[in-house]
């Protein structure tokens, strides 16, 4: 599948840079959806969005069944939403674990990144939507307050979709 275009995703990189965590969603072996918090511990010039889990995990066996993923990042204090779609791949690279290391990820993986059972997911996103309100809570709130004395619609959010067109 074709990648997010480079402008598209410097776009899209600006939209997630401040949101830590997304909703990682991936096709279970019983085809039944499955999401979970995780962080997004990289993201390279081309596009790739890098995570870290144990090699062990539901996760590493559900992308290797089915490498298409989801992610939802969402910061309701700048109110701003980005859904992205994409492949993911089960990557053993040390020295790029190395590379993404922080001591924040000692909460996961306390044994370090030498623990053997760490592992990298990579994802490549082919399509991203996102929704923001340029003045975030503040502007939220007047035209809520407006829409609702006025009747009319609230006319400041923004949509926009990214990369392929849906199947």
């Amino acid at each position: 599948m074709p990648a997010i275009r480079q402008a598209e995703f410097e776009l899209l990189k600006e939209k997630i840079k401040d949101i830590k965590f997304t909703s990682f969603t991936t096709l279970e072996l019983d085809g039944d959806l499955h999401s979970r918090p995780m962080a997004t511990h990289g993201v390279d010039p081309d596009g790739t969005l890098w995570f870290l889990t144990y090699q062990n995990s539901n996760k590493v066996r559900e992308i290797q069944q089915n490498n298409r993923v989801s992610l939802a990042y969402s910061d309701h204090g700048s109110d701003t939403y980005v859904a992205a779609a994409g492949t993911a791949q089960v990557v053993d690279d040390r020295g790029k674990i190395h590379a993404l290391w922080s001591d924040f990820l000692k909460a996961w993986f306390p044994n370090g990144p030498d623990d053997p059972n760490i592992t990298l997911l990579k994802v490549k996103p082919h399509q991203a939507e996102y929704w923001d309100r340029p003045g975030g809570k503040m502007v939220t709130m007047l035209e809520t307050i407006k829409a609702a004395i006025t009747g009319q619609p609230d006319q400041t959010a923004r949509n926009e979709k990214m990369g392929d067109e849906p199947r």
